[in-house]
């Protein structure tokens, strides 16, 4: 049993796929290129895969699974200038997976033509379903990505030790309903670095204890402190709060997050 394979076909196929898989590979890490450079990096992709499929060692599964990392690598160094290594090994796992997102949307997609069409698809007919799966993913992610924007704020706080304001980002979690047990004030939550940023702040006659209940845990307790100051940037409108409670949050927030603080959403109902 043997297959007979078209390169012309399977050029044009792979270098529509790395389009794709580049556009959205960007999308995800966030990463600028030209029109230019994408198209470059996808042509350069698509040879390199024809290549590797020409080679007579093994398979061509077995020539796929071993030229798929160095094709991707290339790729996102030509097109989004990516030269670290641990940068390069994230991206190609990126693109593995959109690859693999975008290639079972386009299976299902197929597999129902064909039944319409009682035949095998096209050359046209593939390229109009990878643009479709494209387009389908990449609603997808820039849904998500709004959604998660919404939850992100620009907070303010001054530091009088420092003289300056501090601008964190912050997230706004509905499911925050920490509260002081005495005033019923609501509890915001900062990171430990954070906390070291702004200990000038910090008063001992403001000091508040803030019990707690998570998953994994049963209880315990919070240091907490209030800010005599804290400016909330709500989609573009400056929300100004007085003696804002925040405690001290040791290992809930990693110091690498891109959040260094959890809003109570009773700050902005107010």
């Amino acid at each position: 049993m043997y297959y007979k394979l078209y390169i012309d076909s399977i050029f044009i196929l792979q270098m529509t796929s790395n389009l794709y898989m580049l556009s959205l590979t960007g999308q995800i890490l966030k990463c600028t290129a030209t029109h230019r450079r994408i198209w470059l990096g996808a042509l350069i992709g698509a040879a390199m895969f024809s290549a590797v499929i020409m080679l007579p060692i093994g398979t061509v599964g077995i020539r796929i699974l071993i030229g798929a990392v160095p094709v991707s690598m290339c790729m996102l160094t030509v097109s989004f200038r990516i030269r670290h290594g641990k940068k390069l090994i994230h991206g190609s796992l990126v693109m593995a997976g959109c690859g693999f997102f975008l290639g079972s949307i386009m299976i299902w997609i197929l597999n129902r033509l064909r039944m319409a069409l009682r035949g095998n698809a096209s050359l046209f007919i593939t390229l109009l379903t990878g643009y479709v799966s494209y387009r389908i993913m990449l609603k997808i992610l820039i849904t998500a990505r709004k959604r998660k924007e919404n939850c992100l704020r620009t907070v303010s706080i001054y530091v009088p030790k420092l003289d300056q304001r501090l601008h964190v980002q912050a997230l706004l979690d509905t499911g925050n309903h920490l509260t002081d047990p005495v005033s019923k004030a609501p509890v915001c939550l900062i990171s430990a670095k954070l906390a070291k940023q702004i200990d000038s702040i910090f008063m001992p006659e403001k000091y508040h204890v803030i019990p707690f209940q998570s998953v994994g845990k049963d209880r315990g307790v919070l240091n907490a402190y209030e800010l005599p100051e804290l400016v909330i940037d709500d989609h573009g409108q400056n929300v100004k709060k007085e003696h804002v409670i925040v405690a001290i949050c040791n290992t809930g927030i990693p110091e690498e997050s891109i959040y260094q603080m959890i809003l109570h959403p009773r700050l902005l109902e107010d």
